[in-house]
């Protein structure tokens, strides 16, 4: 993963605010320690993608970040309307190749977007689509050659079967679609002391064992 690809990664992200954001943390956290979880994840996130050998970073918030998440991004404010409208106005914005990821999975690294890299360095790409399912049934990355918002726009979001519709529109339109690796998303306090057993030693899971402790 040396050369520069063209490729535009867009991560979609919400403003950590308390009652804001991973409302579903609290209880048994309180929404202040929900929002220090989903910024180590954003952050966590956002790092990973710094490092990746592509052409353009995009951070579409919906809100506004900090001068440090936002560094080395082009920042730009998520469209109105449900997830799937959002997604489809960065289908719309964006000139060639283009890699959506959330900012749940703290825990995804280069080596889980490897196959994109090798399948788009070359000149004859294999799959015209990249799809990461995550485990409760919706999907954490989202990879179009040739991105185009009615390959998202209408598909039910944030519902158990999110995923096998978002899979279904793309190989209905005749795409060739590569998998990734599956992930879990920090939804629930379980999602994210699992997420944190795969990154030990990261300061996100430094900070859900300490908010594990103070748990009764």
């Amino acid at each position: 993963m040396s050369a520069i690809l063209d490729l535009t990664i867009a991560v979609i992200a919400k403003e950590c605010l308390p009652g804001k954001v991973k409302t579903r943390l609290s209880p048994p956290l309180s929404p202040r320690e929900a929002a220090r979880l989903a910024q180590l994840s954003l952050s966590q996130t956002l790092e990973t993608v710094r490092h990746l050998p592509v052409r353009e970073r995009w951070l579409v918030m919906d809100g506004t970040p900090s001068a440090s998440d936002a560094k080395d991004f082009v920042v730009l404010p998520q469209a109105s309307g449900g997830l799937d409208e959002r997604l489809a106005a960065v289908c719309d914005a964006v000139t060639g190749p283009l890699l959506i990821v959330g900012m749940d999975t703290p825990q995804f690294s280069s080596d889980h977007l490897a196959a994109v890299f090798r399948d788009w360095a070359t000149e004859n790409r294999q799959h015209e689509a990249w799809f990461g399912p995550a485990a409760d049934g919706g999907f954490w990355a989202l990879a179009l050659a040739n991105p185009r918002a009615a390959l998202i726009r209408g598909v039910r979001m944030s519902t158990d079967t999110t995923g096998e519709e978002q899979l279904a529109r793309l190989t209905s339109a005749g795409l060739s679609v590569g998998m990734l690796p599956e992930l879990r998303d920090m939804d629930f306090l379980h999602d994210a002391v699992h997420i944190a057993a795969e990154i030990p030693g990261s300061a996100f899971a430094g900070v859900v064992t300490g908010l594990r402790n103070t748990l009764p």
